[in-house]
């Protein structure tokens, strides 16, 4: 499989285009299923995990023409159950459950896999899909739900490690067809989660309180199709943010949200990294001596998980010791060892990781694991001094356009050893 070369220590400057979100994108095509009539998608990443999920809509019965960044999806005729070995291999698959369930009242869907970064139930999709009335069978690797008639009801969302952005993602979507109102308390916030409910607003639904923590849905009788630009990926801006921050140099971000990445732009600021926005742009440099910080994931607006990892990289560069708590997957601290072969002083005690910072990184061959330490991992080796081979690189295509080539663009020595 590829890997990526990293000649290290060039600062990084330039210019660089966000692309759309992954995290919205793949519950708004699932939602396509929802009608019989075209919608179109655009500012579409382009995704391995994109495509999986063109392809899964696509062994249900879906029609799906890509032009560019631009998604045609029209669902006229579908079936109840897609392609096994496709669904299972990504977990975003499961939001396709609740608007099958909806559109059809029947659905079959596989158990979906993804990134190993800690268990991530879909107990809590179930509990909301048989709280509209759904029966619901598990076994031999299914989950098969069923449905004659779906009845708004009053649902709790919330936890052990907060909302479900993927469970709110099929309870909404399911509800939106339902009979009577649903109300879903302890509702996700993130943005994605808003973005959904507004493309299924312009389908013909009755979402309030996108954004909140209690979601009111008010069930209609059928939606139409419509046309939606996703939103910005928050993850990405704040990934290249740090890389202007580790590299030492400038990058000026065009079309992020800045207003989605506040906890981000904070914590940012707080170690010494200069973070200016220009409308929808942001400019970041480092502004003096990093500090040393102490972060917490939390679910939005708190600091996200998936800017954990490279947080933690930059934390490698601060002199001083940073504190690193994981409060939403128990098991996301693959990179710390791979950091490690890079040089990075950091101990792991509970949910915390300690790192001892300000030394210089050297270059070495790593292992990613995930994508979000697959980001760090590049970002490292951007800043250590030598050569750094970023093996099992599948997982940055998954959620990085391109992510090899913008870093070319701005400056890096980089290059893509292809699987021979």
């Amino acid at each position: 499989m590829d890997s990526l070369l990293i000649k290290g220590g060039v600062p990084l400057h330039g210019d660089v285009q966000i692309s759309g979100a992954k995290n919205a994108v793949l519950p708004i095509m699932a939602a396509t299923l929802l009608t019989n009539e075209p919608c179109v998608i655009r500012h579409v990443p382009d995704l391995t995990d994109v495509k999986f999920m063109g392809k899964i809509l696509q062994s249900l019965g879906a029609e799906v023409t890509i032009e560019g960044d631009t998604f045609t999806v029209q669902a006229r005729r579908i079936k109840g159950h897609g392609d096994y070995e496709l669904i299972r291999k990504m977990r975003g698959s499961i939001c396709i459950l609740g608007p099958l369930l909806a559109r059809l009242r029947k659905a079959e869907v596989s158990q979906p896999g993804g990134c190993v970064i800690g268990t991530r139930p879909i107990d809590l999709h179930l509990k909301g899909l048989r709280a509209l009335g759904a029966k619901i069978v598990v076994d031999e690797g299914y989950v098969r739900v069923q449905a004659p008639r779906l009845i708004g009801t009053e649902i709790f969302l919330g936890g052990r490690a907060g909302p479900t952005v993927l469970g709110t993602a099929n309870i909404m979507s399911a509800a939106v067809l339902a009979e009577g109102v649903t109300i879903i308390e302890s509702a996700a916030c993130e943005p994605e989660v808003t973005d959904l409910a507004n493309f299924l607003n312009a389908m013909g639904a009755k979402i309030q309180g996108a954004g909140s923590p209690t979601l009111t849905i008010t069930g209609v009788k059928e939606l139409h199709g419509a046309e939606h630009e996703v939103i910005p990926d928050r993850i990405e801006a704040a990934t290249f943010a740090i890389a202007a921050a580790m590299t030492n140099g400038e990058i000026t971000i065009h079309g992020a949200r800045p207003d989605h990445m506040n906890a981000v732009i904070d914590k940012l600021r707080e170690a010494g990294v200069k973070v200016e926005r220009r409308g929808t742009s942001l400019v970041v440099k480092r502004g003096g001596k990093l500090q040393p910080v102490d972060v917490t994931t939390l679910p939005y607006a708190g600091f996200p998980t998936d800017v954990q990892a490279q947080m933690m990289a930059l934390m490698c560069l601060t002199p001083g010791i940073s504190i690193i708590t994981e409060r939403i997957f128990e098991s996301r601290f693959s990179h710390v060892a791979e950091l490690g072969r890079l040089g990075a002083d950091i101990s792991i005690e509970g949910p915390s990781a300690i790192v001892k910072g300000g030394k210089r990184l050297s270059g070495a061959p790593v292992m990613a694991s995930d994508l979000r330490a697959s980001a760090a991992l590049v970002l490292a080796g951007l800043a250590a001094k030598g050569s750094t081979q970023v093996n099992r690189i599948y997982h940055l295509d998954r959620g990085y356009e391109k992510i090899d080539q913008k870093l070319k663009q701005l400056g890096a020595r980089i290059s893509r050893i292809q699987e021979t």
